[in-house]
């Protein structure tokens, strides 16, 4: 059962002791990613979570902060994401003053100096190009560019290679000194927790007051562009893009704007998702890949932001095979929302559900992110055993509601990566019977 408190310097400290484990996660988390950049800072968040491993005042060089914690065996990293931003170290318990020392070392003193800054564009172009020569990769980044257009929500994550270029060293500190501030900050500690030896360590974090100008919490649930979804009809070609590559394979996303953190609809909706495309037993991977082998990797999924969402079913397929494959993808999408699911399919994705997720908490790292996102997004905390419980009062009329409310063929975007023209998708997208044109 987790705890949670407010440090004197206005932290949020989350504890979640997990009985059998030798590892210690110690996360911070900051309510800031790329939405709250403007075009000009575009990449912003995601350089700055790459500077704060280039040396602090004790440790100068990158190689001091990974000798640190290497030496120990630890896992440690860093995420940026459109709404967040965070750090962990993964450790030994036994070590863990190790980890606490040099977490808060990099959050609080890291020096973001002009020479690493100027090496370290080069790396994060690097990065980007590594992305977009992924297809998996990259056609995430496309699906999100066609559905939320040209905002920050549809922005990369990473920024480009012009916006990353242009980045100066006193824009990046203005940026770090604005938003990491201890009172934005949870800091989760999961795993292996002995309190009398954590109240000692927590002076590691306790001993730092928020920057001058610094923001404080309300922005971040406030300070942003709020996305809306367009009232007019967009017609097909806005809602199709199409990067052409020689492939032998096409990466297809096909999706729908979806549910935000917090809707109330979001049981429903991960049940639905689940039923369609979680799994070997699931719709698409039965009809797409055992009946008719148009694809090896095909799912359903979703993503989730404060005020925007999507759901979508993704598939590497054949080129030559793109029409029939779509076809099929939409016939499983349609009939979620024109047949309701059979019961035994509704209880079979609950059970899969609570058991994935009973599985994941073992983990102390996945308990970390799990708590740090409910305090940042969250009015009130959803513990894992809450959410199984949410949905096992799902009903079958339910999911078939949050189906015919998502899966409209006019909302529908499609991205896809492969040796394709736009011309040849339109044709095959319009040989299909359900798809909106």
């Amino acid at each position: 059962m987790y705890h949670s408190s407010k440090l004197k310097n206005g932290i949020t400290l989350v504890t979640i002791p997990v009985p059998g484990t030798k590892a210690t996660t110690i996360l911070a988390m900051f309510p800031v990613g790329s939405r709250y950049e403007t075009g000009k800072l575009s990449g912003a968040s995601h350089f700055v979570e790459h500077m704060l491993f280039k040396g602090t005042e004790r440790r100068p060089t990158a190689q001091d902060i990974s000798r640190t914690i290497e030496a120990y065996g630890a896992d440690y990293n860093a995420f940026t994401n459109k709404d967040y931003t965070g750090y962990y170290i993964k450790i030994n318990g036994d070590d863990q003053e190790v980890a606490w020392d040099l977490l808060s070392d990099m959050i609080y003193h890291s020096k973001i100096e002009t020479v690493e800054v100027d090496k370290e564009k080069g790396a994060i172009v690097e990065e980007l190009r590594m992305y977009k020569d992924n297809p998996l990769m990259a056609i995430d980044q496309l699906f999100e560019e066609v559905a939320f257009g040209d905002c920050p929500l549809g922005w990369d994550i990473g920024g480009t290679e012009q916006t990353v270029r242009a980045l100066s060293r006193e824009e990046l500190w203005q940026y770090y000194q604005r938003h990491y501030s201890p009172r934005n900050m949870v800091l989760v500690v999961a795993g292996n927790i002995q309190p009398r030896r954590m109240k000692k360590l927590l002076r590691y974090f306790t001993d730092q007051a928020a920057p001058k100008g610094a923001e404080n919490f309300g922005f971040y649930q406030r300070g942003f562009s709020k996305f809306t979804w367009p009232k007019a009809r967009l017609s097909l070609a806005r809602r199709l893009v199409v990067h052409e590559k020689k492939l032998d394979q096409a990466q297809v996303i096909l999706g729908f704007p979806g549910i935000p953190n917090n809707n109330p609809d979001r049981f429903a909706a991960s049940l639905l998702l689940n039923i369609l495309g979680v799994g070997m037993s699931s719709r698409l991977f039965v009809e797409v890949r055992e009946r008719r082998g148009l694809a090896y990797m095909v799912h359903a999924g979703s993503t989730s932001y404060r005020d925007a969402g999507l759901v979508y079913a993704q598939a590497g397929l054949d080129p030559a095979r793109l029409a029939q494959a779509l076809a099929v993808i939409q016939t499983e999408i349609m009939r979620m929302a024109t047949e309701p699911v059979m019961a035994e399919e509704l209880q079979n994705a609950k059970t899969s559900i609570a058991g994935s997720l009973a599985l994941k908490m073992e983990n102390s790292s996945a308990q970390a992110q799990w708590y740090a996102r409910q305090f940042i997004f969250s009015p009130r905390i959803e513990t894992p055993e809450w959410v199984v419980a949410q949905l096992k009062k799902v009903t079958v009329a339910q999911v078939q509601t949050i189906a015919r409310r998502l899966f409209s063929p006019a909302a529908a975007r499609l991205a896809v990566i492969g040796p394709l023209t736009k011309a040849h998708v339109l044709a095959a997208v319009k040989s299909t019977t359900t798809f909106s044109v």
